[in-house]
């Protein structure tokens, strides 16, 4: 069954990308993100896109590995997500392989997850395979809670939230809308979840910067440390090493990374940006935020409109 995981997950990434480049899927967006951000990135190259202009335009991105990842993380999701389901429960039987791929845990980390058994805000963005991180942190007997907004129609979110979105019987998909919901999550004892990198589009918005442009932020773990100042904060993701960035079927080592930010006397906000830059730079071909208008609220003609 594995083996033809392998096979779907493979022959699905390769048709999705070809689809979805031919029909230039998000790639005005992409371009007008990247070339906003290119001060950020002094080694970024030529856009090839606009040949008819004299003036080269300095992009950080190459559109077509950024939708390979893409592609093949989403494949991922769709036909080997349950390889994530399987992974062991102690820090002490890393580095394993379970169904054909390799997984650690950063030594630094170890410590940093051991403290997030024990609840508090983590904050992660659309970098990399960021879902498959969900049913991992569970595994690992971390109490996760991820707010995601329901879709339709209704069976369709029951299958995402009892099958998909859940590990050993335990959803941790949770509908949150409230102030009082997102209180009540950290007062059982589990770790919320919040996608930090998109464009918040809210009254009470708070201004920050990221890759030396002004953006919006989302002011729900400002918000969060007020009421409950004694709260942690971390820092996850999953990182890909040794992959070529230019050959999706070349081996992988996943590792799980973490570290923790502090709490309410700390800028939260501010180290989370920083820390997505050190991402970004590191590989922006896989920060999907490029596909987002992240930069709307402060700055939407970049976007032509």
């Amino acid at each position: 069954m594995v083996f033809v995981g392998k096979i779907v997950a493979a022959f699905f990434a390769r048709v999705a990308y070809s689809v979805l480049r031919l029909a230039g899927w998000k790639r005005g967006t992409v371009l007008a993100n990247a070339k906003h951000v290119a001060g950020a990135f002094p080694d970024a190259v030529s856009c090839t896109a606009q040949k008819s202009s004299n003036v080269a335009n300095l992009v950080p991105v190459d559109y077509n590995v950024l939708l390979k990842n893409l592609t093949r993380h989403a494949s991922e999701l769709l036909f080997r997500f349950g390889t994530f389901k399987k992974l062991p429960h102690d820090f002490t039987a890393y580095p394993c392989c379970v169904d054909g791929w390799d997984f650690a845990l950063d030594e630094a980390a170890i410590p940093v997850l051991e403290k997030m058994r024990s609840g508090g805000i983590f904050l992660t963005a659309h970098y990399g395979n960021y879902e498959a991180m969900g049913p991992w942190l569970c595994r690992l007997g971390i109490p996760l809670v991820a707010s995601y907004i329901p879709v339709k129609p209704k069976w369709l979110n029951n299958i995402l939230e009892r099958k998909i979105r859940a590990v050993d019987g335990r959803s941790y998909s949770v509908d949150a809308r409230t102030p009082r919901d997102f209180i009540r999550i950290l007062n059982d004892g589990n770790l919320f979840c919040l996608l930090s990198d998109q464009d918040s589009r809210i009254p009470s918005a708070l201004s920050g910067t990221l890759l030396g442009q002004p953006v919006n932020v989302n002011p729900l773990p400002d918000f969060l440390l007020k009421h409950r100042p004694q709260t942690p904060v971390f820092i996850c993701w999953m990182e890909e090493c040794g992959a070529s960035p230019k050959d999706a079927s070349s081996k992988k080592i996943r590792v799980l990374h973490a570290i923790e930010v502090g709490g309410a006397q700390f800028k939260v906000v501010e180290k989370f940006n920083k820390w997505l830059e050190e991402r970004i730079r590191e590989n922006p071909n896989l920060w999907y935020s490029f596909t987002h208008r992240r930069f709307y609220s402060q700055t939407p003609e970049i976007y032509g409109e």
